[in-house]
């Protein structure tokens, strides 16, 4: 098997990027229109399992008040009721931001505000792409 032309030593790529602190670390934001690898939100998915292990724990019957929960777990209770806000999301949503594929301002301070309570609207609010 022979080749045509030598392979060079040395490949020089190109890659337009650029550095951006978010949260105190350093991400490669790629320019727009690339393609944009997921990103899994560590902490924005923490807080969804979170929410949904209180909701199902004050459900059970096993706490009877968000107070006896939140002082359970060590918390100040109006952390636990901003947190337990994300049990009532979209189940795409959910599932945009399991799947790391949420825009990069939907952060989970973005969350504790105020969001829609349908969740027609909470998609078209929070992921205007997916319209």
């Amino acid at each position: 098997m022979t080749r045509g032309a030598p392979i060079p030593e040395t490949v020089t790529l190109h890659v337009p990027f650029r550095i951006v602190k978010r949260g105190g670390r350093k991400e490669m934001r790629l320019p727009d229109g690339a393609a944009q690898p997921s990103r899994t939100d560590n902490t924005l998915v923490k807080a969804l399992a979170r929410a949904f292990r209180w909701k199902r724990m004050l459900e059970s019957g096993e706490f009877a008040t968000i107070a006896e929960l939140a002082e359970r777990e060590g918390i100040a209770a109006p952390y636990l009721t901003r947190t337990m806000r994300l049990a009532q999301l979209a189940p795409d949503l959910v599932e945009t931001i399991l799947d790391g594929r949420q825009p990069r301002d939907l952060t989970l301070e973005a969350l504790r505000g105020q969001i829609p309570e349908d969740w027609s609207k909470q998609v078209k609010t929070l992921l205007p792409e997916a319209e």
